[in-house]
């Protein structure tokens, strides 16, 4: 059976990975996402993006509106930068390597220098590092044509040279390079660009080549520097193979070969290395069939996929005093921070190394020149860049008060985050903590969804082994409920006014949420007019203003009052009408003994049929039809019996009649509405 070595280096270097990390928290926040071009020379990880909703963009003025632009890691000019940010906001996910870069050439450009650039013209690293100098450069693809260019150039040697290289060149290649420079042009100033990754990944790809009998190469087609480690690889080891995905392996050549050697371009997904991996290893005996999964396992796991308790745990368990650094911000984007702590490496903070919210905004959160207190998580002196977290250091700090909450049962306040199966994520001093569906509602048929992005007391009801704090939102709001209702109990009396929201509607009447303890306003007191049902004046939700009728201490009732006086349209009429006024009234029923009519809303006044028309007629109906308009006097209002009597007749004679027949018709009235009654 073949034995199988992985490279260390296989797989993301700094820059890709942080690429791609920076797409994919900004899609996984909601955000609408496109990069300017393929974030990476990879098929697979660029349709997996692509699945996200991570869109990839032909140029930079080739976006969607509120699309947020990635700029990858192999940079871009100036000029194509400014106009990016002119179409909205851009996210500078530049190789740290390469952005050096573009500040040697800026200055050897300035100082009017000859800025000589090792690397492929058409790659867009190449391209980008050209605008920093306005394309006033030259590009030299090896040795041989530095060579040819300081031959045909025979006055270089008498100027100021700067030379950089691409950060994937061929390291051998860079090397010759730096040697004819020195020989030639004396006061050239050869900058070492070249990715420590990428010229360990190469050495290391090197050795292993040397050693083995079958080489695999993984990596996109058309990544640079995956080319080089496969063109190495090829020139100490005949049977190399460059392959894409798993199911290019060279299965027969495998099965016959002694030492395997596997090795993984920068852009290469640690996905895609473990498929390999596992697909070769069912090819050998159990034992080391398990060791080859077991060393896929390690290539895919990083620090970025830890649990939150993992990393807890890991950060509670490792924190020494010179993993806690202060650092000031440099720059800041919606989904990474970079900052000087004082080191020569570059520090950076990810959105969800700076916070558990996975919607945070960091340029909300912080400016440039802001201080902020954090912890290293990983230091990596070949790229040249410190990862560093403030969510981290604040749990840690966090979770110490949350085990002395366990214990002294105080309430903290936190922001819920997340709705997820079975309750909801509380984030308090920087520790999630989760709040099952029983504690987090004061009743069970409340929404969880509306307690997202709501501040909220809890207490921490269990503390287990896997640092994992659980809390209850219900036993605080019990509590908070308990003391409301006694204050309310202890405060109400009669007439009290009080702004209420209308609860629940019964057929009887409408109960009030009046802060924690509900009234109920009759249906007679919800309008001066009469009506068949609550909804015809109030809906549950309504704010309402009412005012206490009635209170039953011992029982816990409140009768609650909604009619205000000034509307009381019997105080209307005395105030706007007198006896002998003319109105026009509405027909509203027809009697027997006449017809009722609207004066005004919530009065009707009684037309007694001796009192609709000059001759005498047997019914009302034979004149008059419901929903008519007619012209009337108003000859009588009782307010004690909160009666009005209506006459068209004596709007038709002009002569007063009688006493007698005055009298007459007055009494038959008082009967008709006594029978009404």
């Amino acid at each position: 059976m073949p034995k199988i070595t992985v490279a260390k280096t296989a797989g993301f270097c700094f820059g890709v990975n942080r690429a791609v990390k920076l797409a994919e928290e900004l899609a996984d926040s909601g955000k609408r996402v496109c990069t300017l071009g393929p974030i990476i020379h990879n098929n697979q990880m660029v349709e997996m993006l692509e699945k996200k909703g991570v869109r990839t963009a032909e140029n930079e003025l080739d976006r969607n509106e509120d699309e947020i632009m990635v700029i990858r890691s192999h940079g871009v000019t100036p000029t194509v930068f400014e106009s990016a940010k002119m179409g909205g906001e851009v996210v500078d996910a530049t190789c740290p390597y390469v952005s050096n870069i573009h500040k040697i050439v800026r200055s050897a450009y300035e100082e009017n220098q000859v800025i000589i650039i090792a690397g492929d013209k058409n790659h867009p690293e190449v391209i980008g590092i050209s605008g920093w100098c306005d394309n006033n450069c030259f590009i030299v693809s090896d040795n041989n044509e530095l060579e040819k260019l300081l031959e045909y150039n025979y006055n270089f040697p008498n100027k100021k040279i700067t030379a950089v290289a691409q950060t994937t060149f061929n390291a051998n290649e860079w090397i010759k390079c730096q040697k004819t420079l020195k020989k030639v042009c004396t006061n050239a100033i050869v900058f070492d660009t070249i990715c420590k990754a990428t010229s360990l990944r190469q050495s290391e790809a090197e050795k292993l080549a040397d050693e083995c009998d079958v080489m695999i190469v993984i990596g996109g087609k058309h990544s640079s520097n995956t080319i080089k480690l496969a063109d190495i690889c090829s020139q100490r080891c005949n049977k190399t193979y460059h392959i894409e995905t798993a199911d290019e392996l060279p299965l027969d050549e495998i099965r016959t070969a002694e030492q395997i050697g596997v090795t993984a371009g920068a852009s290469t997904p640690a996905a895609i290395i473990k498929e390999v991996l596992i697909i070769m290893s069912e090819m050998q005996n159990p034992i080391e069939a398990a060791a080859a999964e077991m060393e896929a396992k390690v290539v895919e796991k990083s620090i970025d996929e830890m649990t939150f308790e993992e990393a807890l745990e890991a950060s509670l368990n490792s924190m020494n005093s010179e993993q806690k650094v202060h650092g000031v911000v440099l720059s800041v984007n919606r989904a990474e921070i970079q900052v000087d702590i004082g080191r020569k490496q570059t520090g950076y903070v990810s959105a969800s190394e700076y916070s558990s919210d996975p919607n945070v905004d960091l340029t909300k959160e912080v400016k440039v020149g802001d201080e902020l207190d954090l912890m290293i998580l990983k230091t990596n002196d070949m790229e040249g860049t410190i990862m560093l977290s403030k969510r981290r250091l604040d749990a840690i700090a966090g979770w110490t008060k949350i085990n002395d909450a366990k214990e002294s049962g105080e309430i903290l306040e936190g922001v819920v985050t997340e709705i997820i199966k079975g309750g909801v994520i509380v984030v308090a001093n920087g520790v999630r903590v989760f709040v099952p569906a029983s504690h987090a509602t004061l009743s069970r048929n409340e929404s969880l969804e509306d307690l997202k992005g709501t501040t909220v007391n809890f207490r921490v009801i269990e503390i287990n082994r896997g640092r994992r704090a659980i809390g209850s939102i219900r036993s605080v709001l019990r509590e908070a409920k308990k003391e409301v209702e006694a204050q309310f109990w202890a405060a109400i009396e009669v007439g009290k006014r009080y702004t209420g929201v209308v609860k629940t509607l019964t057929n009887y009447g409408a109960f009030v949420d009046l802060g924690g303890v509900d009234g109920m306003v009759h249906i007679s007191e919800l309008s001066w007019s009469r009506i068949k049902h609550p909804s015809e004046v109030v809906k549950v939700g309504d704010t309402v203003d009412v005012y206490v009728k009635e209170v039953d201490t011992e029982k816990r009732k409140i009768s609650l009052g909604f009619k205000n006086a000034e509307d009381n349209p019997w105080e209307i009429l005395k105030a706007q009408y007198e006896i002998g006024s003319v109105v026009d009234v509405t027909v509203v029923s027809l009697t027997s003994y006449g017809a009722f009519a609207k004066v005004i809303p919530g009065i009707d006044g009684l037309i007694h049929i001796s009192q609709i028309a000059n001759e005498r007629i047997e019914k009302a109906a034979d004149v008059l039809s419901i929903g008519q308009q007619v012209a009337a006097k108003i000859t009588a209002i009782d307010f004690d019996k909160k009666r009005v009597s209506l006459s068209i007749k004596a709007l038709l004679e002009p002569v007063e009649a009688s006493e007698e027949v005055v009298e007459e018709t007055a009494a038959e009235e008082a009967v008709a509405e006594e029978a009404a009654e």
